[in-house]
């Protein structure tokens, strides 16, 4: 939790409240459908909690954004953006209904009022959205073929409606079709260690209709 505040300092005392419930509800949720490594679990603040956040420092979303978490997992990055972000409207999806399962109790336990989420693929979502974040589900390409008709026309922003993805290592063959990519290093934002190849990719999407 202290790595949290280091980073954000400004958070309410409801926000403080939430990010430690964290610990407790994923442990306990943990043990029943494992959905975080047991070792993963014990550095659950600096390899999901403030690397989700890491999209914060790339793009502060205005109120009333429309964010869709793709293939969410145990509910990364969209559970601590949507603690982050109280005013901005979060939808996480996954495939596989027992992560949803997890992520729907941890929303009820923080009492979190800007997240829905379902058990769905992302090219059966419904709506627009400002942005779509996830955390390395797929390649690039394939993970535009998912979400390219589901962004807003409406731009909102300093950066331009799109994809907003988690991702570490060298991304330059994977991204070269892509002229209107931006690639920013998550060490320039955290200095621990675990952050040194990582990276939030934010690539551009137009509306289609």
């Amino acid at each position: 939790m202290d790595l949290i505040q280091k980073y954000f300092p400004e958070l309410s005392d409801v926000q403080k409240q939430q990010f430690e419930a964290l610990q407790r509800v994923y442990e306990d949720w943990n043990s029943k459908i494992n959905v975080i490594s047991r070792k993963d679990i014990q550095a659950l603040y600096l390899k999901h909690v403030l690397h989700s956040l890491a999209i914060a420092k790339v793009q502060k979303f205005e109120p009333n954004t429309q964010i869709l978490d793709v293939g969410t997992g145990g509910g990364f990055p969209g559970i601590p953006l949507a603690i982050l972000f109280p005013e901005v409207k979060f939808h996480l999806v996954d495939s596989i209904q027992k992560k949803i399962k997890v992520v729907s109790a941890v929303v009820q336990s923080l009492n979190l009022k800007n997240v829905t989420a379902t058990h769905q693929r992302a090219e059966a979502v419904q709506g627009r959205f400002d942005f779509v974040v996830s955390r390395a589900v797929t390649t690039m390409p394939s993970f535009v073929k998912w979400v390219k008709n589901k962004i807003k026309k409406e731009q909102n922003h300093t950066l331009s409606n799109g994809i907003l993805y988690l991702k570490g290592g060298d991304l330059s063959e994977e991204l070269s079709s892509y002229k209107t990519k931006a690639v920013y290093d998550i060490a320039a934002f955290f200095e621990e260690d675990f952050f040194e190849t990582k990276k939030v990719v934010h690539l551009p999407l137009k509306f289609r209709r």
